[in-house]
């Protein structure tokens, strides 16, 4: 009790900041603590309920009953933050009245959480209405968006985080149109999944500066997912991340470029031929699995900023690829090659190709400083690709740092016999320290 003493004497603002970062459920319970904390609870700006430990019908209700008889006590002016993660299907009724209480709040942050998307529920009209002028975040998880004949023009005139995992919409035009009634926004995450009811999603922001994109294909393939796609129009956008994960076309189009990309994230599944990295040229760090190689960007693009380079080992041409962004990219300093596990390209077709250039890329010789080799498995290509890195750096003295880690799935045996045959020449390279690396240990 002494320490409780000793607490309950802080600032009445330090108190409330130290109650926000708990749940509700456990905010409430401090007012039996004493009567400095009787009310205390009823003025914490943040609302986080977590439906996790409630598994009966019995439950739920008390669960339901709690929301209820907390958000009729509470009495701070201004929500800045209203969680909930729920197992299981409120009603309409339920969701639509918390929502509401929310909005006239004017809650700052709204994120919702279903965590089962067989339990999504239907999102209230006041979700748009004129009390969503002040909200700044909203992330929505296995929800649906109710269907409007038309959106209020800016319905969400200061949002500038939006995440939509996993969500139903009405119709396509829909979910574009309230894309763009989000007239500041700079932060998006949309994950899609096959029965999204979008077939194209338009991006279309001005004030865009970080965009994800995630879309779950359905393995029940049909010509007409040769239509679904992307088209981003973000000429402000600094961070880029894609994943598309299936077997088939799909398209996305870049309506213009996009000169201040920093970071970009390019994962794009086998069979999909997109030339996005002919519209991201001035990235610095690009995390890269390709596929394919064919027509991966016009000929004549220069990387000119780009200084780390991820290449994840997929596909039959990823060789291809490395040796023509080597050449394209005169200032890059760190070269780093993951092996895809999730690639599932076919195994019938023959393994990658190793055919020396003619001349040595001049970010080898003049600026390259580190190489990494996740998931080494010793194979003859990447046997060749790390004696001509080290051969080539040879002739400079910038490569200063090699790891190379072994796959966790080869033998300990199979990883001696690679230390043995590793190049002899990129062992003896006295411009560069070498980490052999497995289980945790090195061999220099």
């Amino acid at each position: 009790m002494a320490h409780i003493d000793r607490i309950s004497h802080l600032p009445e603002e330090l108190l409330l900041r130290i109650l926000s970062l708990l749940p509700t459920k456990d905010v409430v319970f401090t007012m039996v603590l004493s009567k400095r904390w009787k009310f205390l609870w009823m003025l914490v700006p943040r609302l986080e309920y977590d439906h996790g430990m409630y598994r009966d019908d019995d439950e739920e209700k008390r669960f339901s009953r709690f929301v209820y008889s907390s958000l009729l006590l509470h009495e701070a002016p201004v929500l800045e933050s209203f969680r909930f993660k729920l197992d299981w299907k409120p009603s309409a009724i339920d969701i639509g009245v918390w929502v509401r209480t929310a909005v006239k709040r004017c809650v700052r942050e709204l994120d919702i959480k279903i965590r089962s998307p067989r339990n999504s529920v239907i999102l209230p009209w006041s979700l748009y209405s004129e009390g969503c002028r002040m909200l700044v975040t909203l992330k929505l998880s296995n929800t649906t968006l109710v269907d409007a004949s038309s959106l209020p023009a800016s319905s969400f005139p200061s949002l500038k985080n939006l995440s939509l995992v996993y969500m139903k919409y009405p119709s396509e035009k829909f979910v574009n149109e309230f894309l763009s009634n989000c007239p500041v926004l700079e932060d998006l995450v949309v994950v899609q999944c096959p029965d999204d009811n979008v077939t194209v999603l338009t991006v279309k922001i001005p004030s865009l500066k970080s965009l994800s994109l995630s879309k779950t294909w359905d393995l029940n393939y049909s010509k007409e997912d040769e239509a679904c796609g992307f088209v981003i129009d973000a000429p402000l956008l600094d961070c880029f991340d894609i994943d598309v994960d299936r077997s088939y076309g799909g398209f996305c189009t870049i309506m213009n470029n996009m000169p201040r990309i920093v970071y970009a994230n390019l994962n794009i599944g086998y069979g999909i031929r997109w030339k996005i990295l002919g519209s991201i040229t001035s990235v610095k760090r690009l995390y890269l699995c390709l596929s394919t190689t064919k027509n991966a960007y016009p000929v004549g693009t220069v990387f000119h900023r780009l200084v780390h380079l991820t290449l994840y080992t997929c596909g039959t041409k990823w060789l291809e690829l490395l040796m023509c962004l080597l050449r394209d990219s005169p200032k890059l300093q760190v070269l780093k090659f993951k092996h895809c596990n999730g690639f599932r390209g076919d195994i019938r077709k023959p393994r990658p190709f190793w055919n020396e250039p003619n001349s040595v890329p001049g970010c080898v010789l003049s600026s390259l400083e580190t190489l990494e080799w996740v998931e080494y498995k010793g194979t003859e290509e990447e046997k060749e690709v790390v004696a001509f890195i080290f051969r080539s750096a040879s002739f400079a003295s910038c490569l200063n740092q090699a790891t190379i880690i072994c796959s966790e799935s080869i033998d300990h045996d199979k990883k001696l016999e690679m230390l043995n045959d590793f190049p002899v020449s990129s062992r003896r390279s006295p411009a560069c320290l070498l980490a052999f690396c497995w289980n945790l240990r090195s061999e220099f």
